[in-house]
């Protein structure tokens, strides 16, 4: 029975891309064993149109009202975490994460919950939640580039690299040239498309499916605000490429499914806050015959690898998205990641899978507080 002695929680700047932020929870039980979560720095905030610029990492630029409300949303997090975790966790006996409901500080202490639970159930997190999978086939996503000259090049380094599956970011001005000139380069490619919101009109998005594109993801709306049901449905009646919706709550989904919008679900777990509820929707998709892809994390590794865990279940049948952060950026051994385009899931050690460096952890740590 876990019971919890001791919590650390600590805020790094990673030293990768445009810096991003995360926060880390560490919990330690009267046993001594520990469990880790991770809650990292929105990053799917939809560009606005015209200005979808690539940096190094395929990430769009952000102007300074974004990263506000990027740092307003960790900075809520943190004094969460500061006046309310201690009362909810320390001392307190549990059976089963599922039994401590909604947990101050959301996705990173209910990861660390279930971390701990299954290094002490002895079991890998893919198996404690449902995994199936061994491994997963990856997607890699591409920003826009400066020229389709680029863009193919680039492409090209990760078929090399072992990729089977390419999703390429579009946006009015930047759609149906890029895809085209892929599927040129590059006729046997699985190729899907990230459309992030930017679209008012069916019709702009029809011809991307000529092109054999097996997704079109987030045509209309979202992340930032809801997604249009009724136009994700009139798409996917339109195509026959799947129209993958992304939503946050086990409830949103259900009425995606029941007006049809779509027919696969962009399952992000750092968005749902607890894998219980991630779970949920897993179920209400598979339920309503709907493919799944798994994408997300950033951060440290560790909420890719939950990420990953994710993935392993038996609906997630489309590519998943692990592919940041940089290897050299994370804290965890073995790193998060694809190889040849393929990711392994950890089944040989229980909990995430992964050793936490915390001398590194705490050097990138620019705040932390112990109870």
């Amino acid at each position: 029975m876990p019971r919890v002695r001791e919590l650390e929680v600590f805020r790094l700047v990673l030293p990768y891309g445009r810096r991003p932020e995360s926060i880390l929870v560490k919990l330690t039980d009267y046993g001594g064993m520990t469990g880790w979560g991770e809650v990292v720095q929105p990053a799917e905030l939809r560009p606005a149109q015209g200005t979808h610029t690539a940096t190094a990492h395929g990430q769009d630029d952000m102007g300074a009202a974004e990263a506000a409300d990027r740092d307003h949303v960790l900075g809520k997090t943190w004094a969460t975490l500061e006046e309310s975790l201690g009362p909810a966790l320390l001392g307190v006996d549990w059976e089963h994460p599922d039994e401590l409901g909604t947990v101050p500080g959301g996705t990173a202490v209910d990861l660390a919950c279930w971390d701990l639970w299954a290094r002490m159930q002895g079991v890998p997190l893919a198996h404690a939640i449902g995994g199936t999978r061994t491994s997963l086939m990856a997607t890699v996503r591409l920003a826009a580039e400066r020229s389709l000259e680029a863009m193919v090049a680039r492409v090209n380094r990760h078929v090399c690299a072992g990729y089977a599956h390419v999703t390429l970011d579009v946006h009015p001005g930047w759609d149906v040239e890029p895809v085209r000139a892929v599927r040129q380069a590059y006729p046997a490619l699985a190729l899907a498309v990230d459309a992030r919101g930017a679209y008012t009109d069916v019709s702009a998005l029809e011809a991307l499916a000529s092109y054999d594109v097996t997704a079109i993801e987030r045509p209309f709306g979202g992340p930032d605000t809801a997604p249009d049901l009724d136009m994700h449905a009139e798409l996917q009646d339109r195509v026959t490429s799947l129209v993958a919706i992304e939503v946050h709550s086990v409830a949103a989904l259900r009425e995606a499914v029941a007006a049809r919008a779509g027919g696969a679900l962009l399952l992000r777990p750092s968005r749902f806050g607890a894998l219980r509820a991630v779970r949920t929707a897993h179920d209400v998709a598979v339920a309503a015959g709907w493919d799944i892809t798994a994408a997300g994390g950033r951060g440290t590794g560790l909420a890719r690898a939950a990420t990953v865990a994710v993935a392993s279940l038996p609906g997630c049948t489309l590519p998943s998205d692990v592919t940041e952060p940089p290897r050299s950026a994370q804290i965890v051994t073995p790193p998060v990641g694809a190889s040849g385009g393929v990711v392994a899931v950890p089944l040989t050690q229980p909990g995430l899978g992964h050793l936490v460096d915390e001398d590194r952890v705490r050097r990138l740590a620019g705040d932390s507080f112990r109870l």
